[in-house]
């Protein structure tokens, strides 16, 4: 049977790669890369530093997935399913014509496996379509915690709870029951349209990279800035990760 590693390799730091991630990656016999295009090249030569600095064997293959692009229009969970089916295919036409019986591949995930990642369900597409395929994960340190290491921070506040979201949902409004929220994915900036007089922002850009970004302060003061660095460092990058936590300069 073919196995898989699921590697979290941590927010962009090669030195966020735990003793874990890195025992598993010298056991991978074929790495599978995804390949998203010239504007995530970066990411792509950080995988590729990854391996050449912790990986000992010299006889490993790595095999490039081209990694289709997301409807944007319609329905977001029809293309978000129909786009995890097209992965699903691509990974596995490729697990069975480069790796063999008993072999193991590698994914490299960035930041940790469970949060916000698509690798995952993919796999068990396979396994469901009937692709003899084991697979073991190892985790890695989120862009989540890097946010509110160079913060310095707690993600909450005393007996509060946390919430994980996302920009899409984010732009539904502030979550009335919520004491501290972290912001992934938002790719429209929804933070600029909330008009909370009492929040606060911790931002950051690039995690764990020399091009990384902090900005914080009370929203309504710095979501302009934000919005600005924002901008003119995605248009010198060609592409930008970021994430933020929101929340109330007090609790409710």
């Amino acid at each position: 049977m073919r196995k898989i590693l699921v590697i979290g390799i941590g927010a962009g730091d090669p030195d966020y790669l735990t003793q874990q991630a890195i025992k598993a990656l010298n056991r991978v016999d074929v790495f599978f890369v995804p390949d998203k295009g010239t504007e995530k090249a970066a990411l792509k030569q950080l995988r590729t530093t990854i391996l050449q600095r912790f990986v000992a064997r010299k006889d490993v293959d790595m095999v490039a997935i081209e990694v289709p692009q997301r409807a944007a229009a319609g329905c977001y969970q029809d293309n978000v399913d129909h786009w995890h089916a097209e992965l699903a295919d691509r990974y596995g036409r490729q697990f069975q014509q480069h790796l063999a019986d008993g072999q193991i591949g590698g994914l490299l995930v960035w930041g940790d496996p469970a949060l916000y990642d698509s690798t995952l369900r993919i796999i068990e597409r396979l396994r469901a379509k009937g692709l003899a395929l084991d697979y073991e994960v190892i985790p890695g340190i989120s862009s989540v915690q890097v946010l509110a290491a160079k913060h310095r921070i707690a993600l909450n506040q005393i007996g509060e709870p946390v919430t994980l979201t996302t920009g899409r949902k984010l732009a539904d409004g502030f979550p009335s029951e919520a004491g501290s929220v972290v912001v992934m994915l938002d790719g429209t900036q929804a933070f600029a349209q909330l008009t909370e007089p009492d929040l606060e922002i911790f931002w950051g850009a690039y995690l764990g990279t020399p091009d990384e970004i902090l900005i914080a302060g009370p929203l309504a003061e710095v979501k302009d800035q934000i919005a600005t660095v924002r901008a003119e460092a995605r248009a010198r990058h060609g592409w930008i990760m970021d994430i933020y936590l929101l929340r109330r300069s007090a609790p409710a």
